[in-house]
């Protein structure tokens, strides 16, 4: 019984140096605050920017629109939209998004592994909440890019009428 009491006694310890310690101090490149700004922005604007299987493939064909492809380059390099534009965002700075993306003002059309059934190694569901889509919106619009818009519905990838191409696809013999 002698456990418990000092176990609480350790714990209310440590529990009191941690509050001892005070705030953290603040981190400039770090803007929580920032981001839900960013985020209700965002919001917004992306309810009216998601489109229809069709509207992204009419959309898609016009000049000065691009398809942009967010996921990591293995998954990329496995399939894709063909005609994707393709940057790794998890680590993507405003100079490599400018090299891609140079002009903030082009149409850009997005979509995710969540846009998909049927394609579990290259496009494997994500938990809603941290689809892509919306990460790739929100960084998007973050850098100044806001004529971007969403590919909306979930489609049964050997179903989709969008052209695919990559690794995965097969080529007629």
């Amino acid at each position: 019984m002698k456990t418990l009491p000092a176990c609480l006694l350790l714990l209310l310890t440590a529990s009191l140096s941690l509050h001892a310690q005070g705030p953290q101090p603040p981190n400039p490149l770090i803007d929580y605050d920032g981001f839900m700004a960013n985020a209700a922005a965002v919001g917004k604007l992306r309810e009216t920017h998601r489109v229809s299987e069709q509207d992204f493939l009419t959309m898609a064909a016009q000049p000065g629109t691009l398809i942009f492809d967010a996921r990591n380059d293995a998954k990329y390099k496995m399939l894709h939209i063909k005609g994707a534009v393709h940057l790794d965002l998890t680590n993507a700075t405003a100079a490599d998004l400018a090299k891609v993306i140079p002009d903030k003002s082009t149409r850009i059309l997005i979509y995710c592994n969540n846009n998909f059934l049927n394609e579990p190694s290259a496009m494997a569901t994500k938990a809603p909440p941290t689809s892509l889509n919306i990460y790739t919106f929100n960084t998007l619009y973050g850098y100044g890019y806001t004529n971007v818009y969403e590919l909306a519905p979930l489609l049964d990838i050997k179903k989709s009428v969008l052209p695919f191409e990559g690794t995965l696809v097969s080529t007629p013999k």
